[in-house]
């Protein structure tokens, strides 16, 4: 185990960690959560038109061309936000004007959404878009960069108001952003979006396939017992493929139609993060029930951050991070919960994620609400914890004893001093 500790943390972690810190991915993971309140609030519409009570149903009927409006108008445009928030992002973690870097990144993204027909076709707009809207944004946030740092740009004088010379000095990079793209897609008549869609297939395959899933639930886990954030790490690539997922599956879910997806977005923060990555809601439940006083106090103080999936107190201060034994049930039990969530979607025993709930919520409302109000995934939310509670029961116990012989030993260490100084003062 401390071989597989040592790899973890001088082999495995220090070039994950590299990947999370990269410009771009930092920039995407960012620009994305722009996208977040268009998601939230269209999926407040997508619940309202489809709550399952018959009575209710029959309400809406006639309003339901004007609910998908709202549905269409905020997750058929998560491409659109995407672009604009990374392309502010990029440009501002280059100290550029970002305002400049998201309004050009729009613009190349536009062009890139022409037909053959050159006629504007927005189906790409929404997620399925998401993967050109993140390479429309670095060339032209780099082709921005570029012109400026070399000083290439028109320059007006002092006294100027900013916004106005923010717009002459991103004027000649505007051009060859705009001519660049458009070459691209007229002339050469070049598809960017089908073209970026073949190249990350696998990856979107793979992310929505069991093995994928465990893969990725795998690499959360060990990335937080090494004391690195897993999921930021990994969210500068997951993310735009998850909320892909979850924006086809709002669609299909408003049209009545089978949903694709199973893992989208809400599929790992609240059937496999159950109170915090690891599940360790699961683990304040125990300690709030232990012999050990730390561990009991600890219990408190994580409880209400628990409940809605804030886990560092856990994680830190049990702690999870690097600590061999606990190790074993923080990376099995979202492997367990993963893999049975996956296939209770997969063969329609509970629904799969439909709409945008944000992490913070907690267990058993949070699945709730995610698959539009399906009972079965709050049940299937609570035997959850009683998995997670049961795989780190064992565990838990000897964490327990070892630290009820500690507290002993420290106990008998202050009476013996206390004795001592008892004595020195008689």
């Amino acid at each position: 185990m401390n071989k597989f500790m040592d790899f973890l943390q001088n082999k495995l972690i220090p070039p994950l960690t590299k990947l999370a810190n990269l410009r771009y991915l930092v920039a995407i993971r960012n620009g994305l959560v722009v996208t977040l309140p268009a998601i939230i609030a269209g999926s407040i519409f997508l619940i309202l038109g489809n709550i399952p009570i018959d009575p209710w149903i029959n309400f809406v009927a006639p309003y339901e061309g004007m609910i998908s409006v709202a549905v269409n108008g905020s997750f058929g445009m998560v491409a659109v936000l995407a672009t604009i928030g990374i392309g502010y992002e990029l440009s501002k973690s280059y100290e550029l004007d970002p305002i400049s870097g998201a309004t050009l990144s729009f613009m190349a993204f536009v062009i890139t959404q022409f037909d053959n027909n050159y006629t504007l076709d927005t189906t790409n707009f929404g997620s399925s878009g998401l993967f050109t809207a993140i390479i429309s944004a670095i060339i032209s946030v780099e082709i921005l960069r570029f012109f400026i740092k070399r000083n290439i740009v028109i320059r007006l004088p002092d006294g100027v108001p900013e916004a106005v010379g923010n717009s002459f000095i991103s004027l000649i990079p505007a051009v060859v952003i705009l001519l660049t793209f458009w070459v691209v897609r007229v002339p050469l008549g070049f598809d960017v979006n089908a073209f970026i869609q073949m190249i990350f297939s696998p990856l979107l395959f793979a992310l929505n396939s069991l093995p994928g899933i465990i893969i990725y639930t795998i690499l959360v886990s060990l990335l937080w017992a090494a004391g690195i954030h897993g999921d930021m790490t990994l969210e500068g690539v997951s993310d735009p493929i998850f909320i892909q997922f979850l924006t086809a599956n709002a669609l299909a879910y408003a049209a009545h139609e089978p949903l694709p997806y199973i893992t989208a977005s809400g599929f790992s923060s609240l059937f496999v993060n159950v109170g915090g990555t690891g599940a360790t809601l699961c683990l304040v439940l125990l300690m709030l029930r232990s012999k050990s006083a730390t561990y009991k106090e600890l219990g408190k103080i994580a409880f209400p951050g628990a409940c809605f999936e804030i886990n560092e107190p856990v994680i830190f201060g049990f702690p999870i991070v690097m600590n061999p034994l606990m190790l074993i049930p923080f990376t099995i039990v979202p492997v367990i919960l993963a893999s049975a969530s996956y296939l209770l979607m997969y063969f329609g025993i509970i629904s799969r994620p439909v709409t945008m709930v944000p992490w913070t919520m907690p267990p058993i409302i949070g699945p709730l609400m995610a698959t539009g109000w399906d009972w079965r995934a709050g049940v299937w939310s609570a035997i959850e914890m009683v998995i997670a509670v049961s795989v780190y029961f064992p565990f838990f116990k000897i964490a327990e004893k070892q630290m009820l012989q500690n507290e002993d030993k420290s106990n008998k260490e202050a009476d013996t001093t206390h004795l001592e100084e008892s004595t020195v003062s008689a």
